[in-house]
């Protein structure tokens, strides 16, 4: 049989069959890299659990990860729907960090701003996300709690997963998003045989037939220790146009003569706060 992988607890998965039926599995072997939006062939191995035999190929993976370890997010997503809010403060590095990750691989990405009923606050939180709605980047600003719909027509007919820091609303647009997600969370726990699903990995809900929303725990940081200098140079969109231009085939864009990249900062087609981001980023990355 096949399924996708609805909720993840340690090695224990959920893994939603055709038909519905949640199905607790367990992968075989020691090492696990399952994780929610996975589809997956399993076999029963009783009429309430099951072995998670293969993965099926991926069109996307999103993780972080630093030097010591790898934290998986969600597979097979289209959008990635990075949450901040009015308050409290939002880090504009793990929204760039978020991007990265997000471009590296082809996952269409989709900034929201929570928390605009708090109307005073809305003009600074706009400022800072100028320079991403510059690039092209989407900005939807919304309050989940007066006007989450406003998000739907963005997640119709694709696969979407939500990560932000914690406090910015995440939960409360879930909720509002999919307003039986309280019970689909308590129908997972009971197939996980576990009331504390807050230590799951992520979980994913059912908008409607062509479309399903995966939430993720709230997060303080987001690292790309999996991609190297060249990998992170092309996931910064706007670099792409000077990459290859340099006088250098080496060229690190710090100090080097005729740099296309630092040319293009001091022109002003490059931001300069980016532009400082990525060295802050490649200084703790493999090279």
């Amino acid at each position: 049989m096949e399924g996708r992988v609805v909720a993840a607890h340690g090695r224990q998965y959920v893994v939603e069959l055709a038909d519905g039926t949640l199905l607790p599995c367990f992968p075989r072997g020691k090492k696990s890299d399952v994780v929610c939006g996975d589809r997956v062939d399993i076999q029963r191995t009783s009429d309430d659990q099951g072995v998670i035999d293969t993965i099926q190929p991926r069109t996307s993976l999103l993780y972080r990860s630093n030097e010591i370890k790898q934290k998986l997010i969600a597979a097979n997503v289209d959008q990635l729907l990075i949450v901040v809010a009015t308050e409290p403060a939002f880090s504009d590095e793990l929204i760039t960090r978020a991007l990265l990750a997000a471009e590296s691989e082809e996952i269409d990405p989709l900034i929201v701003l929570n928390k605009c009923d708090l109307a005073d606050r809305v003009p600074a939180a706009r400022e800072r996300l100028a320079v991403f709605a510059k690039l092209g980047y989407r900005v939807v600003e919304l309050s989940a709690l007066e006007h989450a719909e406003d998000l739907r027509p963005e997640l119709y007919g694709v696969t979407s997963v939500l990560v932000g820091q914690s406090g910015m609303g995440k939960s409360t647009l879930v909720n509002a998003l999919v307003p039986e997600a309280n019970a689909a969370t308590r129908e997972i726990s009971q197939a996980l045989d576990s009331g504390k699903h807050t230590t799951t990995h992520a979980t994913l809900y059912h908008l409607d037939p062509e479309s399903q929303l995966i939430d993720s725990p709230g997060l303080q940081e987001f690292g790309l220790g999996h991609l190297d200098r060249q990998e992170i140079e092309h996931a910064f969109r706007e670099f792409r146009p000077y990459l290859g231009q340099c006088r250098f085939r080496d060229c690190r864009h710090n100090r080097e003569p005729d740099c296309a990249l630092i040319a293009a900062v001091n022109t002003g087609k490059i931001d300069k706060t980016r532009f400082a981001a990525y060295h802050r980023i490649v200084g703790t990355q493999r090279q």
